[in-house]
């Protein structure tokens, strides 16, 4: 049999995402919350864990914790959506709108499951590329959605793997002039500080993402998808009735409890940032780039590809984004610890300085 002439052709034209294996001591390519959580706190989160009955399903639709969150958010428990991470809230959107040529437009570069997701979908997807200062290229923008428009639209915010907020006042002209929906991903809003979530009930078109993956509970995959009640209402049909398992609502509901702590975390990790910004600016031939995300995207004088093997070879694993054009020699570092941070400043000088 031949398997591939029964998978779409969207399928099979595109490579699945890319996640480095390498098994490295410092790992600085993911964006993860690099702090620990204390051992107090553990003992307490095993417990909450050990007492969800494993031969239940889990609370279907997560109910609970969408009122909760709504609360926390300051919206309706009927505005809010819960699944196994924002990829799977993604998935679900593109499959939702998904009609015969429909069409996302996204900014390029960002994150590589807007892309996937469409496709996976059917849908075909309009790349626009940021201008000079990767910010959104209005413009542009505005040319493609006359001859093409979207039925979705996602803006990265900060943007992934930029790191930059784009400029409030172009995504609010988006909100204005755009047809379709419009998905305003806040993933790393721990670290920025700038939501759109106050704009919900001005726009109709609207709608936020947010993610506990960045702020501590990578492993556990909760995301959240926050917007107006008739666009809820009808993602609740692509959701799957189980999507969310059990121990990731224990987490969730967990998190909540105790958010002031993984705060506090985020905090921290926004003055490592500063630390680490500021040592990277003085290495000759490496350019940091303002940053409103838990990471730093940077461009430097060397090889790249280069710069990442021997970075790796060091036992540091980094996000490698070298490619011709805009992303020629361009790279991204995770905010680490104190100390990981120190070793890559450490490696990074002593790499570029053979």
């Amino acid at each position: 049999m031949n398997i591939s002439s029964l998978i779409k052709e969207e399928i099979l034209a595109q490579k699945a995402y890319a996640v480095e294996n390498t098994s490295c001591p410092i790992k600085l390519d993911a964006n993860e919350n690099p702090l620990e959580m204390p051992a107090s706190l553990r003992e307490l989160f095993a417990a909450r864990l050990a007492s969800v009955p494993l031969n239940r399903y889990p609370e279907a639709g997560s109910p609970v914790l969408a009122s909760r969150f709504a609360e926390a958010f300051g919206v309706g428990s009927d505005q809010i959506v819960l699944g196994n991470g924002s990829d799977e809230l993604i998935q679900i959107l593109c499959t939702a709108v998904a009609r015969p040529e429909a069409e996302i437009m996204i900014p390029i570069p960002t994150f590589a499951m807007y892309r996937i997701s469409a496709q996976n979908a059917g849908l075909k997807v309009s790349a626009v590329p940021l201008d000079g200062s990767f910010d959104l290229d209005l413009t542009a923008m505005r040319e493609r959605i006359a001859a093409h428009p979207p039925v979705l639209t996602f803006l990265a915010w900060p943007n992934n793997p930029t790191g930059n907020c784009f400029s409030r006042d172009r995504i609010e002209a988006i909100l204005r002039e755009w047809p379709g929906i419009i998905v305003v991903d806040e993933a790393y809003f721990h670290f920025s500080g700038q939501t759109f979530l106050p704009l919900l009930g001005r726009h109709e078109n609207l709608a936020v993402l947010r993610t506990l993956s960045k702020v501590g509970f990578a492993a556990m995959r909760i995301g959240l998808l926050i917007g107006p009640p008739a666009l809820i209402h009808e993602i609740d049909k692509v959701r799957l009735p189980y999507n969310m398992n059990a121990m990731s609502q224990a987490a969730a509901g967990f998190y909540l409890d105790h958010e002031e702590l993984f705060l506090d975390q985020a905090e921290t990790i926004r003055r490592l940032r500063v630390e680490l910004f500021a040592a990277m600016k003085t290495i000759p031939g490496i350019h940091p780039r303002p940053t409103d995300a838990n990471f730093i995207f940077f461009d430097c004088d060397f090889d790249a590809d280069r710069v990442y093997t021997k970075l790796m070879e060091r036992g540091i694993l980094i996000k490698n984004f070298n490619a011709p054009g805009t992303m020629k020699n361009f790279m991204r570092v995770t905010v680490g610890t104190r100390e990981e941070n120190s070793m890559f400043i450490e490696v990074l000088q002593d790499i570029i300085a053979k």
